[in-house]
């Protein structure tokens, strides 16, 4: 109370120069707070995509199924039939056979079908070899052949059925009428004579007969 009013009003103002850099404390503190949230919030994303990676690599992953016949293209011309079927039948499984195609001229298209004896060697095949590097440079493809079988129809099914005429037994079958001819009438009865047309016939018979007067 013993402070004169100028003092007063500069004690109230030195309080409220010295209230305002709290202020501005707090406000930094909120934005060091948004800061800090705004990594997490945006880690989300990446998550997110990170997720989206593995579930797309998962189907890969998955084993073919097992087969017995593959396919393997992108050869060297020089490779022959000996050589493939030495390669796999030494380091996967017995053969059934190797077939080697070749173009019109005889020249080989570096295509070739390997048919294993076991069920399950073609899947070991292209595990094994599909990928992998010929003289360092080319990489040789194996495909997998997942034979579908076909069901065949019955030979009932495949014969024609019979013809309806040949069916009819010999005594069910029913005669057929011949349609009559046209343009023929049938004849009448004619009526019967008596004695007195036939007596008239006569005299007209014996009148036209009779020889002529001299």
């Amino acid at each position: 109370m013993d402070k004169s009013l100028d003092e007063m009003i500069k004690t109230q103002k030195k309080t409220r120069s010295k209230a305002k850099p709290a202020r501005r404390r707090s406000s930094g503190v909120k934005q060091q707070l948004i800061g800090k949230g705004a990594p997490a919030a945006a880690a989300s994303p990446s998550t997110k995509a990170a997720r989206k990676a593995a579930a797309a690599v998962a189907p890969a992953a998955t084993t073919p199924q097992p087969a017995d016949k593959i396919i393997v293209s992108n050869l060297p011309l020089d490779v022959t039939e000996a050589q493939i079927k030495d390669l796999f039948q030494t380091t996967v499984g017995p053969l059934r056979a190797v077939q080697l195609n070749y173009d019109a001229s005889g020249r080989s298209k570096g295509v070739a079908t390997v048919h294993f004896q076991r069920k399950g060697d073609g899947t070991k095949a292209f595990q094994q070899y599909n990928n992998r590097l010929i003289d360092g440079k080319r990489p040789m493809k194996v495909e997998i052949v997942i034979s579908t079988p076909v069901a065949q129809p019955s030979l009932a099914a495949r014969v024609a059925p019979a013809p309806v005429a040949a069916a009819v037994a010999p005594k069910t079958a029913k005669k057929v009428k011949k349609p009559a001819k046209k343009g023929r009438k049938k004849a009448e009865p004619r009526p019967a004579k008596t004695a007195a047309d036939l007596d008239a016939e006569m005299e007209d018979y014996t009148a036209s007969n009779a020889p002529a007067a001299a």
